[in-house]
């Protein structure tokens, strides 16, 4: 069983709302036990969670078979009020997980959860990267900070974008990218994710390219590196706005696809999908709406 809840979604104007959705819980998982997990060291980790699934004993046996482990802080701040379900964040210092933060390699956090907790402290410890939806995110290291820009999108349901941001961060990194160039390619799956309703239906082609660039980007940096250190780069490569223009370019190409498709959709589709948005979903994928025209 995993946790599932709802997902109100705020239809008053970005400017004066305090938050996009407000969540309330269905039912919850289990924690995740650290004797669940296995015994062989990784060269990555990532611990993510919806609320509550992540004991500070867990990811400390994260850490200890991770070289570099990435958490989002949605799994150490988030919990349920006891009496509604509703969901709340607390500090990061009254979370359990503070004293965690030196081993930590990357926390990321929305614009929503980066007030709980202590930027200039952490940034001290590990990276700290903060997204800011339409305006891309911020990363923070001890020796600096750069924003890193967003992708044109237009926004359709914003569920997933947070995880699909730290899902493409996460494969920048392994695939060898500088800090800068991994965090754009978070930008840019989270700008795809914001324009489809529930699980987005990515192009193979698509993907395809994303691949490529990724394969080209690796080999420039490498090239420029000159027998130096290859370990995380805070520093933004050369390069790094041409790699920005180069999945902007994919991006747009795969943008002009699904604008033809929804030309070819019948107005009533149209009308069921933008009524779904309207609607509380759950924080799961939606399942399509098929009617005849």
């Amino acid at each position: 069983m995993t946790t599932l809840f709802h997902a109100d979604f705020s239809s008053e104007p970005t400017a004066s709302r305090r938050q996009d959705r407000i969540l309330k819980r269905v039912r919850t998982c289990d924690p995740i036990l650290p004797s669940d997990l296995p015994e062989s060291p990784f060269d990555f980790g990532m611990a993510v969670g919806v609320a509550g699934e992540i004991l500070p004993e867990t990811l400390e046996r994260i850490l200890d078979l991770c070289s570099v482990v990435l958490v989002d802080i949605q799994a150490l701040i988030r919990v349920f009020d006891p009496v509604d379900g509703t969901v709340r964040l607390i500090g990061l210092k009254e979370s359990g997980f503070f004293h965690l933060l030196p081993r930590i390699g990357f926390l990321k956090a929305s614009a929503e959860e980066a007030p709980f907790m202590d930027v200039e402290e952490a940034r001290k410890w590990c990276c700290v990267v903060v997204t800011s939806g339409k305006d891309g995110c911020t990363v923070y290291w001890k020796d600096g900070q750069y924003q890193i820009a967003p992708f044109p999108t237009v926004q359709i349901d914003p569920t997933g974008a947070g995880d699909s941001f730290f899902g493409g961060l996460v494969a920048g990194l392994v695939q060898g990218l500088a800090v800068p160039d991994a965090a754009l390619l978070g930008n840019f799956w989270g700008s795809l994710t914001v324009e489809h309703i529930g699980l987005p239906k990515l192009d193979s082609k698509l993907l395809q390219r994303v691949k490529a660039e990724v394969r080209k980007r690796k080999m420039q940096c490498n090239c420029c590196l000159d027998g130096r250190d290859d370990g995380l780069k805070f520093v933004k490569p050369l390069g790094h706005d041409q790699f920005r223009a180069s999945l902007g370019a994919a991006k747009s190409t795969t943008s002009c696809s699904v604008l033809e498709h929804q030309e070819d959709l019948p107005s009533s589709r149209l009308a069921i999908e933008h009524k779904l948005l309207l609607n509380s979903v759950f924080e799961e994928p939606i399942q399509s709406v098929n009617r005849t025209p």
